[in-house]
């Protein structure tokens, strides 16, 4: 048995509907607090869904205060425009409600609008000084996992990306509520449920973090990821289905913020920062590749998650390992999302670029069960092209 430290958020409610009763739950939690501060996006406004529970703080005598200017992959130039329009408001307390972005934005938001430190100060990890503000984060997309980890990422340039990874980001309160995710289209159900998958696989093959709780949250996410995904993508009022694809997402997210993701997100992300790709269709992408590229390497954990994902397979650890790459691979297309890097605009020509960004990744490469090379980075996107 490994030595290991294990943490998460403290408080998780699992209910839908909660997110409706949000003023009742900060004045069971917080009951000095006043000033609230809800962050989104313009998409998740549109829908109504944030009204409800804007609703809910007023009638509990709250005072909130929207910031719905969350984009895809916020940047720098947005975290700190939104630092310097709230910093009069004063918040006592920051809400997340939304997809990644809009959760990572209420975590910096929490810490910013508590500290004189400056954004650029924080990248890396535990580089946060002192406290943040209370947060609670509502996703309502089934995929990062960022409303149960202690990471928040930033674009920092035209084709880069920073994390900020500390302990001060893990939320105080996670609320996951299916009735906010009855909307989303079936590509976005698709691309984040792959990402929720990705973040268990990763975890449970992370290299130096993984362990007994890692596992057991990573195996039981993906168990619920896949016996969910096809159903919310092909009937997406499925309110059961649609909770259990939430609480798999927290799942692996709580998973990977202990036992830290690897090269499948490594390589993803330059596909997001040069090409904009989103997140999770990103991770799909490459997927099967990188899976392919371990296998030697993680033969026993794959097999072992071959139980959960091809359980009819037989054979030897590598027979069973080799089945459940291949219904991933065919999982993708199942739930009618690209398949190939070709299929998005990519190119031969991007190949190299793409390689030598992914490079730059070494947090996550640190992880991976696999040590992996410039020419094998450029080999495993030849494969996805």
């Amino acid at each position: 048995m490994n030595n290991f430290d294990f943490r998460t958020v403290p408080s998780l409610i699992i209910r839908v509907g909660a997110a409706a009763q949000l003023g009742q739950i900060i004045q069971q939690h917080y009951p000095a607090v006043r000033r609230v501060l809800l962050v989104t996006d313009p998409g998740f406004l549109a829908t109504g869904l944030v009204q409800a529970s804007v609703q809910s703080l007023k009638n509990a005598g709250l005072s909130p205060s929207l910031y719905a200017e969350v984009q895809p992959d916020p940047s720098e130039q947005l975290i700190l425009a939104a630092r310097a329009a709230l910093q009069a408001q004063q918040p006592e307390l920051v809400i997340g409600m939304g997809g990644g972005s809009s959760l990572d934005v209420a975590k910096l938001l929490a810490v910013l609008l508590n500290s004189t430190q400056s954004l650029a100060q924080m990248y890396g990890i535990d580089q946060i000084q002192g406290a943040r503000l209370p947060l609670i984060q509502i996703p309502t997309t089934a995929g990062t996992g960022s409303e149960v980890t202690p990471i928040a990422i930033v674009t920092t340039g035209a084709s880069s990306k920073m994390g900020i990874i500390a302990p001060q980001l893990y939320a105080d309160i996670a609320i996951l509520d299916a009735a906010l995710t009855l909307g989303l289209p079936a590509s976005i159900s698709a691309a984040t449920g792959i990402d929720a998958m990705v973040h268990a696989i990763e975890a449970y093959t992370s290299k130096h973090k993984k362990n007994p709780l890692s596992d057991m949250l990573a195996r039981q996410a993906l168990q619920l990821l896949w016996g969910n995904l096809e159903e919310v993508c092909n009937n997406g009022r499925n309110l059961d289905a649609r909770q259990a694809m939430l609480l798999g997402a927290m799942l692996a997210g709580q998973a990977f913020a202990n036992a830290p993701v690897a090269a499948v997100h490594a390589l993803a992300y330059p596909l997001g920062g040069i090409f904009h790709l989103p997140h999770g269709l990103s991770n799909s992408l490459v997927l099967p590749h990188v899976l392919r590229f371990n296998l030697a390497f993680a033969e026993t954990e794959y097999a072992e998650l071959a139980s959960i994902i091809v359980p009819q397979a037989s054979g030897s650890a590598q027979a069973r390992s080799h089945a459940m790459i291949d219904a991933c691979a065919a999982l993708a297309q199942r739930v009618g999302i690209a398949t190939r890097l070709s299929q998005v605009g990519i190119t031969e020509g991007d190949l190299d670029k793409l390689a030598q960004a992914a490079m730059q990744q070494t947090r996550l490469l640190a992880n991976n069960p696999r040590e992996l090379t410039l020419a094998d980075a450029r080999a495993i996107y030849t494969a996805a092209l």
